[in-house]
């Protein structure tokens, strides 16, 4: 048990290191999803749509916000803040989230094969 612990936590550790630093550097160019909906449209420097035809054009606003819109956190003006504690909790709720899971549906030892 304990060297499966200490894996975990490892990978934990890891993962928060990624999620809240490196996270930082990725790439702020579309995706593939909004690069098709931006096609048939002009950009200005600020990727703002000023003319054309696309299907970004008459899109809204997503209506759900949230703390954590945008891969930020609300409330935190810096940027590179911002997106590391959003990364971290993000990180977090979804290990808290296995760990709960995981102990609920495993397997009780009886003792009886021992």
């Amino acid at each position: 048990m304990r060297r499966t612990g200490g894996f975990v936590l490892t990978g934990l550790v890891v993962s928060l290191l990624l999620a809240a630093v490196v996270s930082h550097f990725a790439s702020g160019a579309p995706d593939g999803l909004d690069t098709v909906t931006l096609r048939g449209c002009e950009l200005d420097a600020a990727h703002e749509i000023t003319g054309g035809e696309c299907l970004a054009r008459t899109a809204d606003e997503h209506p759900v916000g949230g703390p954590f819109a945008d891969y930020a956190t609300t409330g935190i003006e810096n940027g590179f803040l911002s997106t590391a504690v959003a990364g971290a909790l993000g990180v977090l709720t979804v290990f808290v989230t296995g760990y709960v899971l995981f102990r609920s549906i495993r397997r009780r030892d009886t003792g009886t094969d021992r």
